[in-house]
């Protein structure tokens, strides 16, 4: 049992969680101030986006199996190395993709009607590299509905000021994707497959996820007026914006071995630290 959870937890990368799920606490905090959050719907949240995560995750690799197995970098995923039946994958999928919707329907009824168009929105992405090469942006605005998702879980409506957190982890998520893509670049050329780093060659694809991180880091700032950000989340945001500049500098065009490095530990810093940011922020703020 707890080797098959084990490999579930590979398969759908968990560790990963870490990218998005602080913008949308980050989102619940912000949210607070217009509705208390019980830790009732806290867990609910959590098990939410957990259970979207998962269902994405594991139809991705459903739909690229094929291709994982012929590309030596992902040869070793669960279904090309048959550590996990496309059956049990499905079974997976289909258990995600009802306890999201569940979990959704204990929210509140709009988060319900909009869990099975979710559901659809995330799926969807895995067929995007076969017809465009901004599937990318597509990635980013499929991840980036999770502030949104989380402040209507909270208030129980939708307002356009969450936007703009949901714009910042948009352009986060497609930049580091157009990063972690170039070490596919040649096979997805090879293979017919959509990318920037493919389509448009590496040191392109570097140039278009610096500028998609200037506009993350804008709408970062631009959270500071809009929600009445004190001083914590300022200092912050200098520290993510140090942190981005890292991340660009670890790549270049001739040697892609920082990759790694750049996607998850630096990125995984630059999440926390916005959740740490906003919550800290919204602690003090009646302090400062």
């Amino acid at each position: 049992m707890v080797q098959t959870i084990l490999r579930f937890g590979r398969m759908i990368k968990f560790s990963h969680t870490v990218f998005a799920l602080p913008f949308a606490l980050a989102s619940v905090v912000l949210a607070q101030r217009h509705n208390p959050v019980t830790l009732k719907l806290l867990l609910l949240i959590l098990l939410a986006m957990a259970c979207a995560r998962s269902a994405a995750m594991g139809f991705n690799r459903l739909a690229d199996a094929e291709i994982d197995a012929k590309n030596p970098r992902t040869a070793q995923r669960a279904i090309p190395a048959g550590t996990l039946t496309k059956k049990t994958v499905i079974l997976f999928v289909a258990a995600s993709s009802l306890l999201f919707i569940l979990s959704a329907f204990l929210i509140n009824q709009l988060c319900f009607y909009l869990s099975v168009p979710i559901l659809l929105i995330l799926f969807s992405y895995s067929f995007t590299k076969r017809f465009t090469w901004l599937s990318h942006l597509y990635l980013g605005f499929a991840i980036g509905l999770a502030p949104i998702g989380a402040w209507i879980a909270v208030t129980g409506s939708f307002s356009a000021s969450i936007l703009i957190l949901s714009l910042a982890l948009l352009t986060y998520i497609a930049g580091f994707d157009i990063l972690y893509s170039c070490q596919d670049a040649e096979f997805d050329k090879k293979m017919g497959l959509l990318s920037i780093p493919s389509s448009l060659g590496v040191k392109t694809a570097l140039r278009v996820s610096t500028v998609l991180h200037v506009i993350s880091f804008v709408s970062l700032c631009l959270i500071y007026p809009i929600f009445d950000m004190g001083v914590v989340y300022l200092v912050s945001i200098g520290v993510i914006g140090f942190l981005l500049i890292l991340e660009h500098r670890l790549i270049n065009p001739d040697d892609l071995s920082k990759i790694q490095v750049a996607f998850f530990n630096v990125n995984s810093i630059i999440s926390i630290t916005l959740f740490l940011a906003v919550f800290l922020d919204e602690i003090t703020r009646n302090y400062w």
